[in-house]
């Protein structure tokens, strides 16, 4: 079995060790949408590539709330790992079955339904409406599939497993890579063709996951029965704020994309492809943020706070050492990345302009990621969610419509990015003088 203790050991070490198949198992997530919009983009032109970057908003908006309930699966098992509370990962383990599960499929069904009407609501293009619903409303049908092989990830990783889910997103990801052409082009399906080549994909992978970690027995899964009340009032004091958390950030970046859509369908384009890019820069901060979670968790059940405050001091260095190199690269290569999706002119020219301002402005977000990632870790999800709306709609959302009424289309990337640097001085004060330390809501919840 490949599950660590991080209550002892070398623990830059074991941040390098478990943050980096995070990281690949992160790079082959967003894979999907690159592959579909590489895809999409060449074979079907800029109005699909545009419909599909639309349309992966509002995925996760929906998928968020989801999400953002399951990432308290990481506090809470991981702090009963590091606790050694072998009843408490069952008892737990089984409620977060039930509830994510019906909470998945009824917002499922709700996405499917709205569609339409959601992509209006964002002022997307006329033109784009179409094929947005199409490739949205299938998304919507293999819903359960995504937040399944997702589910069984950060449980895994909760107890100190980063390997097992990097294996299920490889398969995936193959699986994507080879049906997409199929049904984008071979079978004459369209944006319709990479909706359900993503579908498919995630299916097999959720299927191939939930058999391995039962026949390994890598997880104490049990045949799901009816949560108790204390277990589920403890995952909805928890997973309530973590959810809205999530869903703050993913509105957040839908109101980011009406504004992004005020300037027609050639920003939208290489908005949408610049996000493909920079959605890659964020790898390593996403990870070592999730990592940091797990590691901190641990050592908080096991009441190691020193080793949390390391935990947190290696990630932010390694967090700002890795994503300044990073930002060298796409400053450089931008307009590269950019024509990998799209030739329009218009479209290309403003998507490496947006790459190069903002690339240089993620390490400050990646410091949120990290110190954000320590705070949940323990239990404190309300302060988090104060963060991310202080960062997303005190900060991001008015700085980004500010900056470019004032100086136009370019002024999108530098409101984005002053907001980072702005909102990671927040999230240190909070980590430095705010009392999410004092925090033992397990504990209380449990006596």
């Amino acid at each position: 079995m490949s599950q660590q203790d991080f209550t002892q050991g070398n623990i830059m070490k074991q941040m390098f060790i478990f943050s980096t198949p995070i990281m690949f198992t992160n790079l082959l997530q967003v894979s999907y949408q690159f592959i579909d919009s590489l895809w999409v983009g060449n074979l079907l032109g800029t109005t699909a590539l545009g419909a599909v970057a639309v349309s992966g908003t509002v995925i996760f908006t929906v998928l968020s709330f989801i999400i953002g309930i399951n990432n308290a699966t990481l506090t809470i098992l991981s702090q009963q790992k590091g606790g050694n509370d072998e009843e408490g990962l069952k008892k737990y383990l089984n409620a977060f079955v039930v509830i994510l599960t019906l909470l998945a499929a009824a917002l499922g069904v709700i996405g499917y339904l709205f569609a339409e009407s959601i992509l209006i609501s964002l002022d997307t293009p006329a033109v784009m409406v179409k094929d947005a619903t199409a490739y949205l409303r299938i998304n919507f049908i293999g819903f359960l599939f995504l937040f399944g092989y997702n589910f069984i990830s950060t449980v895994l990783r909760a107890l100190g497993d980063s390997k097992s889910p990097l294996t299920f997103v490889v398969i995936a990801v193959i699986l994507n890579a080879v049906l997409d052409p199929i049904f984008i082009s071979g079978l004459g399906l369209g944006i319709e063709g990479a909706a359900y080549a993503t579908i498919i994909s995630q299916g097999i992978a959720f299927l191939i996951g939930l058999y391995t970690v039962l026949r390994r027995k890598l997880v104490p899964f049990s045949w799901p029965t009816a949560p108790k009340r204390e277990e589920v009032t403890l995952i909805l004091k928890m997973g309530i704020p973590s959810g809205l958390q999530m869903t703050v950030i993913s509105a957040g970046v839908m109101a980011l994309m009406s504004v992004v859509n005020t300037y027609g369908e050639d920003v939208v384009a290489g908005f949408g492809a610049a996000q493909r890019i920079d959605s890659l820069i964020m790898l390593p901060a996403t990870a070592l943020g999730t990592a940091v979670t797990s590691m901190a968790g641990q050592n908080i059940g096991a009441n190691q706070w020193s080793r949390v405050h390391k935990i947190a001091q290696y990630g932010v260095v390694y967090n700002l050492v890795i994503m300044l190199f990073l930002a060298i690269l796409i400053f450089l290569f931008a307009e590269f990345g950019i024509s990998l999706f799209i030739r329009q002119e218009d479209a290309l020219q403003f998507g490496s302009d947006y790459l190069k301002i903002i690339a240089f402005f993620y390490p400050f977000l990646g410091i949120n990621f990290i110190l954000n990632g320590i705070v949940r870790a323990s239990g404190a999800m309300f302060q988090v969610l104060v963060l991310n709306i202080i960062s997303f709609w005190v900060l991001r959302y008015p700085l980004t419509f500010l900056f470019s009424d004032l100086i136009g289309e370019k002024g999108i990337a530098y409101g984005m990015g002053t907001s980072f640097m702005i909102s990671s001085v927040f999230a240190y004060l909070y980590y430095k003088f705010g009392k999410w330390n004092k925090h033992e809501l397990f504990v209380k919840s449990e006596t």
